[in-house]
């Protein structure tokens, strides 16, 4: 049952993926990064330190403007995803740029299958975390590819932010549940989250509910030590 879920998540990240290449604004904006701009924010790079030179594996990276912000930076980056639309125009974007990066397609959960490798930084950011059905999991693989003197670094939204009902413009109503189900949400998407994206066939997404203990707790049994969690006054995207 869970693969019927994550095809369908892929059918429409294969959907996002050339809709975001070409949109050129503040959700994404690759004609911007090609001219030099980042999109790794400021505090991110601070609470990182120094990944010069550091090898850094990127879950879920899209097509891979994350990816290779980092990569500017100095990292030797990896990035990871399991749309084969989005890891075609990584590579093609890198190869733009002008930078060494290697991108992988493969299922978060297979990865193992596909990558022998330990890194110093296993990275994720933004909008990630719903995609995922088991956190368990999620967390032993990033443990698994962690050198032991690495560290796994994410930036993510609010749990609490996906309770409520994004159809409401002027005032917050509740209408999810805030802790994790085996059966996820189901939505029907005909046009992509970021901003003036163009609409498309509508497709069926689904996503999970994972609490803030959810998150925590699955690093912790995976063995990895909590150094700090940040959480700040704004978002990302609105």
């Amino acid at each position: 049952m869970v693969k019927k879920y994550f095809d369908a998540n892929k059918e429409l990240w294969n959907s996002f993926a050339k809709i975001h290449y070409d949109l050129n604004n503040d959700s994404y904006d690759v004609e911007g990064f090609l001219k030099g701009d980042s999109t790794i924010r400021d505090f991110e790079l601070e609470e990182m330190d120094s990944i010069k030179d550091k090898k850094l594996l990127h879950l879920q990276c899209h097509f891979g403007l994350d990816t290779l912000s980092l990569a500017r930076e100095g990292a030797r980056v990896t990035g990871i995803d399991f749309s084969e639309d989005a890891i075609t125009l990584a590579r093609n974007l890198a190869e733009k740029a002008n930078l060494d990066a290697r991108f992988i397609c493969s299922n978060l959960y297979k990865l193992k299958d596909v990558l022998d490798e330990k890194f110093d930084i296993v990275y994720t950011s933004f909008g990630v975390l719903c995609w995922l059905n088991d956190l368990q999991k999620w967390g032993e693989i990033i443990s698994h590819f962690l050198k032991p003197e690495g560290f796994f670094y994410m930036a993510e939204g609010h749990p609490t932010a996906s309770m409520f009902d994004n159809d409401h413009e002027t005032e917050l109503q509740l209408k999810y549940n805030y802790f994790h189900s085996a059966e996820p949400f189901e939505f029907v998407a005909d046009g992509s989250y970021a901003e003036s994206a163009e609409k498309m066939k509508p497709k069926k997404e689904y996503e999970w509910a994972h609490s803030f203990s959810d998150i925590i707790n699955a690093l912790l049994e995976a063995g990895l030590t909590l150094q700090f969690v940040h959480e700040y006054p704004f978002a990302v995207w609105k």
